[in-house]
């Protein structure tokens, strides 16, 4: 398995968050993420300016095999979005924590971040899929 970068925080359904100071996040799906849903084939990213809602579907990313929703780990305003994924996608499953962030959002409520599942926790949740 992949190491799981210290400073990230994730959701159940393996998204990542990874806050950059200034009120801002990046987000984009794990390394797990990635090696379950295969080589990546499109990505549908929100539009710089959209709100989004902790919990909710905000944005899509499709493998041969399938279409999965990204969910918000965070509420809040779309303030940048990785725009090359567009023409290379497989860029996630190259470098899911790194080149492979899908968009950045100026959270609206920090506070939601303690709510999310810290690396050892998300290592955890992992293994126990497994099993």
């Amino acid at each position: 398995m992949s190491e799981i970068p210290g400073d990230l925080k994730f959701l159940k359904s393996h998204e990542w968050v990874r806050a950059e100071g200034g009120g801002k996040a990046t987000i984009g799906i794990s390394d797990h993420a990635q090696g379950l849903l295969g080589d990546l084939v499109y990505v549908e990213l929100p539009n710089v300016g959209d709100s989004v809602e902790a919990g909710n579907a905000c944005a899509v990313v499709e493998s041969v095999k399938a279409a999965s929703d990204v969910y918000a780990p965070v509420s809040g305003k779309v303030v940048e979005v990785n725009a090359a994924l567009a023409d290379k996608p497989e860029t996630i499953n190259e470098d899911a924590y790194g080149d492979g962030w899908l968009f950045v959002v100026e959270i609206e409520d920090a506070e939601q971040l303690n709510e999310l599942l810290g690396p050892d926790d998300y290592a955890e949740l992992l293994e126990d899929d497994e099993h």
